[in-house]
C-alpha cells in the first residue's frame, strides 16, 4: 500500500448539514500527519469527536479516483473532494473491514466502508454517489499513535 496524499480539514462541510448548505472549510494537503490511538489525526475534524469513534480517520483508493474521473469526464477535481484523509494505491480498502493492518509502523482497525452520501453529487459530479456503492473508502480506529508520510510517488 502506498499513501499518496495526505488531507485534514477543521470543519465539516457535508457532516451535519443535512438540509443546509455545505459548508465552507478548506481541505488542506500535507506531507505528513499526526495520529493519536483512539482519537484519530490531530488538527482534524473528526479528532476526538467521541470515545471509539469508527471514522478516526478515512481512506480513499486512488485507482477508484481514476476510475471515476474516466468515467465521467471529469478532470479539473482532485481526490480532495471527497473528503477522505489518507488517498492510498495498491490495496483492496473493502478487504481491511474488520481487520487490523499496520502502514509505517501505525496500526489501524478497519471499521467499515465510508459509505457514498449524496453530497458526492456536488462534490464530484452527478452519478457520483451510485458509481461510489462499494468502494466509498475505508473508515477506520486509530490502534496506535505515529506518524503518516506520503511515500514519494507521483500521482
Amino acid at each position: 500500500m502506498k499513501i499518496l496524499h495526505l488531507y485534514i480539514s477543521e470543519g465539516h462541510n457535508y457532516f451535519g448539514h443535512h438540509n443546509k448548505p455545505p459548508g465552507t472549510s478548506t481541505v488542506e494537503e500535507v506531507e505528513e500527519i499526526s495520529l493519536v490511538e483512539g482519537k484519530g489525526i490531530k488538527g482534524d475534524r473528526f479528532f476526538d469527536y467521541k470515545e471509539d469513534y469508527k471514522g478516526q480517520v478515512t481512506f480513499f483508493s486512488y485507482e477508484t479516483f481514476l476510475t471515476l474521473k474516466e468515467k465521467f469526464g471529469v478532470f479539473d477535481r482532485g481526490p480532495e473532494v471527497f473528503r477522505r484523509n489518507i488517498i492510498v494505491a495498491e490495496v483492496d480498502l473493502n478487504s481491511l473491514i474488520g481487520k487490523n493492518f499496520e502502514i509505517q509502523g501505525v496500526k489501524f482497525f478497519g471499521v467499515e466502508e465510508a459509505r457514498p452520501c449524496y453530497w458526492m453529487e456536488q462534490a464530484f459530479c452527478e452519478g457520483a454517489e451510485a458509481a461510489l456503492l462499494g468502494n466509498g473508502g475505508l473508515r477506520a480506529r486509530v490502534l496506535s499513535s505515529g506518524v503518516l508520510k506520503t511515500d514519494s510517488v507521483t500521482a
